[in-house]
């Protein structure tokens, strides 16, 4: 059966993946929806226009990695479309920040987002799709977002890489480079009221940027980058030197 599964489907930017999954790739006949609250997956599954199974798990828990695991192989599905968006992000300097929110970072943004591709991987079929949430802070380190922009730094190599070991079996990589949007990640990070830099970016769309993600990833695009503001912004970390951007990225 043609699947899609898609991590952090609860809230925010992955419950947009999941409204517009049908629309974008109508050839789906399930969708997996992965996050920790069991309620908001059985909610959002009510409103889908396909098929949806709750799969409550934590992907920082190993234990849950190898259910996730276990599951793919007694079903054997198809995975057309993988989304990878579950993450998480923690405003303060690394000496001040509680080593378990580190931890959290790194495990979920990281090891978790490499482990559940690699255990989708031997069900994607060539036309396959993969979809990795980044952001703009990859494109620098973010003082006081260290931790955060350097896990978003792997998410960006890690799927640039992916791309081209995928290249022959014809299955897309595009990885999502937005701005701030205005979701609970705000709040659970303690980012919001907390950040001047925040308060001055133009903010995104969760809506705006699953539909230009979708797109992105139909026209086989590397990276997405929603918003002029934004894109210029990637051509300027590029083109000066890290030690003068960092300073102007400071959150």
């Amino acid at each position: 059966m043609k699947t899609a599964i898609i991590t952090g489907a609860s809230s925010g930017l992955g419950r947009e993946f999941a409204l517009q999954l049908k629309a974008n790739f109508p050839e789906v006949e399930q969708v997996w929806l992965i996050a920790r609250r069991k309620p908001l997956l059985d909610e959002l599954a009510l409103a889908l226009d396909v098929p949806a199974v709750s799969v409550p798990l934590d992907l920082t828990d190993d234990a849950d990695l190898g259910a996730l695991a276990r599951k793919l192989s007694e079903e054997n599905p198809d995975v057309t479309v993988l989304v990878n968006c579950a993450g998480c992000g923690y405003l303060g300097n690394v000496a001040e920040t509680d080593p378990q929110l580190l931890s959290r970072m790194t495990d979920l943004n990281i090891r978790a987002m490499t482990l559940v591709t690699r255990a989708a991987l031997p069900y994607m079929r060539e036309g396959a799709s993969v979809v990795n949430v980044s952001s703009i802070a990859s494109f620098c380190p973010n003082a006081r977002m260290t931790v955060y922009s350097s896990t978003k730094a792997y998410v960006s190599s890690f799927s640039l890489g992916l791309r081209e070991e995928l290249r022959a079996r014809k299955i897309a990589v595009t990885a999502v480079c937005s701005g701030p949007m205005d979701t609970e990640f705000l709040e659970i990070g303690g980012i919001a009221g907390n950040s001047k830099m925040f308060k001055t970016l133009p903010y995104c769309d969760p809506r705006q940027v699953a539909a230009g993600s979708y797109a992105a990833v139909k026209a086989d695009r590397a990276f997405y980058t929603p918003r002029v503001f934004f894109k210029l912004y990637r051509f300027l970390a590029k083109l000066l030197p890290s030690t003068i951007v960092v300073k102007l990225a400071k959150t």
